[in-house]
């Protein structure tokens, strides 16, 4: 039983990913804030849902790495200017719409400018951020992050 249980604890830990280690792609900073559209993970893969989050960010702003790793795609995917960086600790980020200022094989460190936004294509503004862990194993890519510090002011 205990051997289970470590073989399970070692598989957990090699999936998830630590969070702190990774900053907002918008902001640079270890905590989310804009987010103007939420992950919506749907039941089965096939049906509609949203596979990340969308931040609020400028046309022309830049976008920045969320973490250290290698881009794995810098290009246009069904009209959608795109960048993919897969990352040490096995997930896959990826911004959309994006101007890359990167290419394929690129070493980027967390914070340092993968691209530029682009006009949105899907009529939703700001950034798409989204990650996975797998082929099909879709992330919050919120969970990433810090959790935010909620400070209750006190009634005078």
């Amino acid at each position: 039983m205990r051997r289970l249980l470590l073989v399970l604890t070692s598989l957990l830990l090699t999936v998830t990913p630590a969070a702190g280690a990774y900053v907002s792609p918008s902001t640079g900073t270890p905590a989310a804030t804009g987010v103007l559209r939420a992950f919506d993970k749907p039941r089965h893969n096939w049906l509609p849902g949203h596979r990340g989050v969308d931040l609020e960010l400028g046309i022309g702003s830049p976008v920045l790495a969320a973490e250290d790793g290698t881009v794995a795609f810098a290009g246009v995917v069904a009209g959608t200017p795109t960048v993919s960086i897969d990352h040490a600790d096995g997930v896959r980020t990826t911004y959309q719409p994006v101007h890359a200022r990167v290419s394929r094989g690129d070493e980027v460190s967390g914070g340092d400018v993968v691209g530029i936004l682009g006009h949105p294509v899907d009529g939703w503004p700001g950034l798409h951020w989204g990650a996975r862990a797998g082929p099909d194993d879709y992330l919050n890519p919120l969970s990433l992050l810090d959790s935010p510090t909620i400070r209750l002011k006190p009634n005078p």
